[in-house]
């Protein structure tokens, strides 16, 4: 009832007479829906930290920024903002009650009919709205490219952590370094597209909510959610409707790239969990990404690149020398494999070469020296938003957009996908040659 007390304070004259949870990225809000008196509903979203809260006044200045013109345009309603109440450094926000309920992805998949066609119609609408809007709000605005280049630095900065699986680590650089599979023409993006909402009304989406990650960027990221659904068909029907609205020319990898950011949404979760040092999100992380990489190599799945990811050949050495006679009362003890290194990026600032301690003999073998630069600040306010996802959880992003910003839970995709081998092989250096990494600092775009 406390935030039916909230609602009460926020809208004057609003009298409750009952209250009902709402779903919602539980780990940075506090839902529910308020019924006053008269029968009217109204949503109530308290933040639970000042991150969850800068999130809430983005979404103000993102609500404010659809005009009359632009809603009447849009297949579905928008929600307004009714009243606020401050609490210390946290604000609640009470909106306007839309028509329509949200529906578990199970329930929304079984309801067939029109629905998986209006929901492509609506991702559509979201897709072709003005980019000037985003950019009169000073929202996240990304071109393919540098896109593409975040992406890499999160690839970075998650490998780090040393918790993730190497064959999904090189699965997920192969791809990123596939560039026509990022030749793709920015849009505007919610960035937390998820069914938690989507509100369905009478076999329509009758309102799209959680405006909080809004940015222009890859349009896949709203199609993450999609790969967790079980009826493929399902899928299909939402992506042809969506192609068939859609102002912009067909999309051909926008599917793989969207499963590319379903796989990606954990380790952006995991990541999470390691900067907030919140043990039992890590290993949630873990478990998660363990299963990922468990499914891909026994089912295998749907291909992230357009290119096949090589199997890497065996390196080249001298012959090896017969093995000695082991000794009584001793044990031969193999050499551990060292883990894949995650190749150079290119950046925006001209990377320093690495310092020999000493002059290198003339058989030694290249160093591959790896550059781990930090990742851009993520969605939320923050001008290089970008999410989660796959959202974590319910994003972004695009912050996963929602990492700088909280992104909500990711789900593991229950679609397997596709691993292999990877192509990027560790080069045998000489034991003499030693080299000194130097960090890159990576430019942040828009600050």
């Amino acid at each position: 009832m406390e935030l039916a007390a909230m609602a009460s304070a926020a809208v004057p004259g609003l009298a409750p007479a009952g209250v009902s949870g709402a779903p919602d990225d539980a780990a940075d809000f506090t839902s529910a829906v308020v019924i006053d008196d008269a029968g009217k509903q109204w949503r109530v979203r308290s933040p639970r930290h000042p991150e969850a809260s800068m999130r809430l006044e983005t979404e103000l200045l993102v609500l404010r920024s659809f005009s009359p013109g632009i809603r009447a345009e849009l297949p579905f309603q928008v929600p307004s903002v009714a009243g606020t109440v401050q609490q210390g450094e946290l604000r609640t926000f009470v909106y306007n009650h839309v028509p329509g309920a949200t529906l578990e992805l199970e329930t929304l998949v079984a309801e067939g009919g029109r629905v998986p066609t209006e929901i492509g119609r609506a991702m559509a609408g979201i897709h072709d709205l003005p980019q000037a809007m985003v950019d009169r709000a000073d929202l996240p605005s990304y071109t393919a490219d540098e896109f593409r280049q975040r992406r890499l630095n999160e690839l970075d900065q998650a490998a780090t952590t040393g918790k993730i699986p190497p064959a999904l680590l090189r699965r997920w650089e192969h791809a990123l370094e596939d560039v026509t599979l990022w030749k793709f023409n920015p849009s505007v993006v919610h960035g937390d597209l998820h069914e938690d909402n989507l509100v369905i009304w009478d076999g329509a989406v009758s309102a799209v909510t959680g405006w909080t990650d809004l940015r222009i960027g890859d349009p896949a990221d709203d199609f993450a959610w999609l790969i967790a659904v079980h009826e493929q068909s399902f899928a299909d029907v939402v992506l042809e409707s969506y192609n068939k609205y859609r102002k912009e020319p067909v999309d051909p990898h926008l599917m793989r790239r969207a499963a590319l950011a379903a796989e990606f949404a954990l380790a952006q979760w995991l990541v999470r969990g390691v900067a907030a040092e919140d043990a039992a999100m890590i290993a949630e992380a873990e478990e998660m990404l363990q299963e990922l990489e468990s499914d891909i190599r026994e089912y295998g799945g749907q291909e992230l690149s357009s290119e096949k990811l090589p199997v890497p050949a065996a390196p080249a050495g001298p012959p090896a020398a017969p093995p000695e006679p082991e000794r009584a009362g001793t044990q031969s003890a193999e050499r551990p494999v060292a883990a894949p290194l995650i190749s150079e990026r290119v950046t925006a600032e001209p990377i320093l070469p690495a310092v020999p301690s000493k002059t290198p003999t003339a058989d030694a073998g290249p160093v591959n020296d790896t550059d781990t630069g930090p990742d851009d600040k993520e969605s939320g306010t923050d001008k290089d938003a970008g999410g989660s996802g796959l959202n974590p959880p319910k994003e972004d992003e695009p912050t996963a957009d929602r990492p700088g910003s909280a992104e909500a839970k990711p789900k593991t995709p229950a679609e397997k996908t596709d691993g292999g081998a990877s192509g990027t092989e560790t080069a045998a250096a000489d034991d003499s040659l030693t080299t000194t990494a130097i960090p890159i600092i990576e430019p942040r775009s828009g600050s």
